[in-house]
């Protein structure tokens, strides 16, 4: 899984390890990506840990905040998507 990858090379007590964890599968599981081998995976859990470093310690918050980023991400990337919303 992606996350734990990450996670190793930061220092992070348990808590804070869980929290991240359960906010990555939280996301995984809104977007219905069940694949962990899936790069958007991986890219998932960046997200959660930037997001987390700039003090968001809600696994809930984490998750949705991560989601929006990510659209928005998409938005930017594929703006012919969205010209019709």
């Amino acid at each position: 899984m992606p996350i734990y990858r990450l996670l190793r090379k930061l220092p992070m007590g348990s808590d804070e390890i869980s929290r991240l964890t359960t906010a990555y599968e939280k996301t995984l599981h809104t977007i219905g990506l069940v694949d962990r081998n899936d790069p958007l995976a991986e890219i998932i859990a960046k997200k959660i840990i930037e997001i987390a470093q700039t003090g968001v310690r809600d696994p809930a918050k984490l998750s949705t905040l991560a989601i929006k980023e990510l659209e928005l991400l998409r938005r930017v990337k594929n703006p012919a998507i969205h010209r019709n919303e």
